[in-house]
This record gives structure tokens, C-alpha cells and sequence, in this order.
């Protein structure tokens, strides 16, 4: 009898068991979910590509594609010579000049005939070159020219021969553009291995007014420029800004993206508008270089000035900005006005001039030949005068 009561212990353990194993089973089934065929719940399901229907979506894909071709990376090219110890001091007659690859930057071919088409870039980028080459959209490199240079305006052009030129830009005017306008950036960033690329932003502002500093690190004029959020960076000087149309509105300058101690400003680029590109390149088209008034004297800012020079030319006090003159060229513009020296000009025209800079800007937006009236401090006094730019 005590066996027969062991037994029945077993089993009801053994159907308790079987019960409880069944039911935990059937709830995991619930919470992870059936999986057919014994999948593992861990295995890894490689991803599936689809059609990518955005690609042809962006506004400004369709504006690359219009400039594309038409934007080259040129090559700055210098002598060196490779010089030993004994070639220095007693020479040699097979000493040669090489040449080597000194900068690079970007250009964009703007207009061809038969014989050239002209390309447009920057003057920092070919400065100092004693052979300039180009590398088109597709690879190729040719040779390239140089038309005509502006260091002021910081453009230059150059030519090459046509029959390699499939595309032209376009330029539509600088004088409608609004800021948050979308524009993309086209060069070779950090030379020729990254050729053709582009940046996206939008205009920040379109008339900005920026210093144009020489390579001693003196102003020496004021630009009026297209302030961008593009990215703008070594090597993309000289290349296009793009409005959503593809035609060209401007042309990069690194060099005016810097600020006053040589560092690049993160978010802020500049280009030169397409208005005055147009005008320069027609001229450096012509002459070879841009023949600007000048009054024919010599200058220094009021800011320069010592308390001790400020109190030798009687300039009184209030006076903290403008223009000192300290000699004037004999048959002169200046001199036939009757300006001399120690005459400080602060006015124009209507425009005030607080700097040699602003002096510089005023004039060059003159004609030889054009009539100017320019207001002075003499002795402690204004006095205005009439010049014709020469």
C-alpha cells in the first residue's frame, strides 16, 4: 500500500512537471513570437538596398551639372635649382631651373572662339608663376597663359586653346541677389586630388565690405563682396559661386576669406560679385591690366599719425579718422587742385574717407578723366577742392 502511494507521488510530480514545462513553452512562444523553421532569434538579416529616389531631387545637382565642365584646377608652377656645395662656389654649366608645382587653385572658363577660350580666376593664384597649366573636368592638362592680372581686384585671366573646351559658364548680374539665396561653391579644395567638388550654403549677405590686405599684411583697399556660408577653402580660390540657375555670380577668393592675422573664419566665405568680375576681365581682356585714376600723392592714415605730427599739421582734436597728406607729385591731379601737403582729406564726393583704404576704393570706382570734389582740413580749417583724375 505504501508503494502504491510512492507511485502516485512520482507521477503526479511527473504531470506537474510535464504541465508546467508545456505552459512555460506556450508563454515564450507569446512574448518572443513564433519563429518558422527554427530560425534563430539572433540571426543577422543582411539589409536590402532600394531605389534611391532622391537623387535626382536637389535643385543644385541640376546647376553643377550646367558648370561642371567648365571649371578647371590651375597649377602655380616655379623655377627651383637644385644647388650642392661645390655648384655654389665654383658653379656649373649644367646647372638647370626646374620647375615645380609652387600652388594651386581653381578657374572657370567663361568664353571661347576658334583659336582660345579665356578662363577666370584669381591673381594670388597665378602670382609669381613662371608657367601656368590647367587640369579640365576630364583629366587632361594643357598649358595656360596669362591675359592679364589685377592684384587690387585680386583677378586674373588666362587663356587656352579652345579645341579642348566643351563647356562655358555663365554670368548673370551680382545686383539681385538676396541673402538666404541657396548657392553652391565649385573648385579643387586642397588642390587637384579633390577636383570638382562642390559646397552648398546660402548667401549671407551681398554686399559685405571687406579689407584687401598686400602680402606685407597692409590694407591697401576695400572690396564690396558676397559674403557665403559655403565652404570656401585653400584651393577653391578662383572657382565659381553658383546660383540654382548654374550661371556664375561670383568668384571665389580665399585670400578675402581671412581674417586680419592670416587665419581662415569657419562659416565665412567670400566671393568677388559677378558685376565687377565682368568688368575687370573685359579690361584685363583689352590692356592686360586695369589703369586706375590716381591723384598723385603720397598718404597716411590719420590714425598713424603721433600726437606730435597731429598737432604739427594744426588737426584738431575731434579729427580721429581720415586721410593725411605728406607729399604731392609735381603736374599732378592733387597738385592742379591745389591740395598740399599736410592736408588731411576726410570727404569725396558725398562719401566720407576715414582711411587710405576707403581713399583707394572711391577712386578706383572713377574714371581718368572724371571730375571729383574733395574736402580737407587745412590749418585747423575744411576747405574743398575740384580735381580731374588723371
Amino acid at each position: 500500500m505504501k508503494d502504491k502511494n510512492n507511485i502516485n507521488q512520482i507521477l503526479k510530480t511527473i504531470l506537474i512537471s510535464f504541465v508546467s514545462g508545456m505552459l512555460g513553452g506556450l508563454l515564450v512562444i507569446y512574448v518572443v513570437g513564433y519563429r518558422p523553421n527554427n530560425t534563430s532569434i539572433n540571426k543577422y538579416e543582411s539589409p536590402k538596398l532600394v531605389y534611391d529616389q532622391s537623387k535626382h531631387a536637389g535643385l543644385m545637382t541640376g546647376a553643377f551639372n550646367m558648370v561642371k565642365d567648365s571649371v578647371v584646377s590651375v597649377i602655380n608652377l616655379q623655377k627651383t635649382r637644385k644647388n650642392n656645395l661645390f655648384t655654389d662656389i665654383f658653379g656649373s654649366k649644367n646647372d638647370k631651373d626646374t620647375l615645380q608645382t609652387y600652388s594651386e587653385g581653381s578657374g572657370v572658363i567663361y568664353y571661347k572662339n576658334l583659336n582660345y577660350a579665356y578662363i577666370a580666376t584669381n591673381n594670388h593664384v597665378v602670382a609669381d608663376s613662371d608657367q601656368l597649366q590647367v587640369i579640365l573636368s576630364d583629366g587632361r592638362k594643357i598649358a595656360a597663359q596669362k591675359v592679364g592680372t589685377d592684384p587690387e581686384t585680386d583677378l586674373a585671366v588666362l587663356k587656352v586653346n579652345s579645341k579642348y573646351i566643351n563647356q562655358v559658364a555663365k554670368f548673370a548680374s551680382s545686383k539681385n541677389l538676396v541673402p538666404g539665396q541657396p548657392v553652391i561653391a565649385v573648385g579643387s579644395p586642397l588642390g587637384s586630388q579633390y577636383a570638382t567638388s562642390v559646397t552648398q550654403g546660402i548667401i549671407s549677405a551681398k554686399s559685405r565690405v571687406v579689407n584687401v590686405v598686400n602680402e606685407q599684411g597692409q590694407v591697401t583697399n576695400e572690396a564690396t563682396v558676397i559674403q557665403t556660408d559655403a565652404a570656401i577653402n585653400p584651393g577653391n580660390s578662383g572657382g565659381p559661386l553658383v546660383n540654382e540657375q548654374g550661371q556664375v555670380i561670383g568668384i571665389n577668393s580665399m585670400k578675402l576669406s581671412r581674417s586680419g592675422d592670416g587665419t581662415a573664419i569657419e562659416g565665412m566665405g567670400f566671393a568677388i560679385p559677378s558685376d565687377e568680375v565682368v568688368n575687370i576681365l573685359n579690361q584685363l581682356v583689352k590692356n592686360g591690366k586695369i589703369v586706375r585714376p590716381k591723384l598723385g600723392i603720397r598718404v597716411l592714415d590719420v590714425t598713424d599719425l603721433t600726437r606730435k605730427d597731429k598737432k604739427r599739421i594744426h588737426l584738431p582734436n575731434n579729427i580721429q579718422e581720415g586721410v593725411a597728406v605728406f607729399s604731392v607729385d609735381s603736374g599732378s591731379s592733387a597738385a592742379k587742385a591745389g591740395i598740399k601737403a599736410k592736408d588731411v582729406i576726410v570727404q569725396i564726393d558725398n562719401d566720407k574717407i576715414d582711411s587710405v583704404a576707403s581713399l583707394h576704393s572711391k577712386l578706383y570706382k572713377h574714371k581718368i578723366g572724371d571730375k571729383i570734389t574733395i574736402k580737407v582740413i587745412r590749418a585747423g580749417k575744411y576747405v574743398t577742392v575740384k580735381a580731374i583724375l588723371q
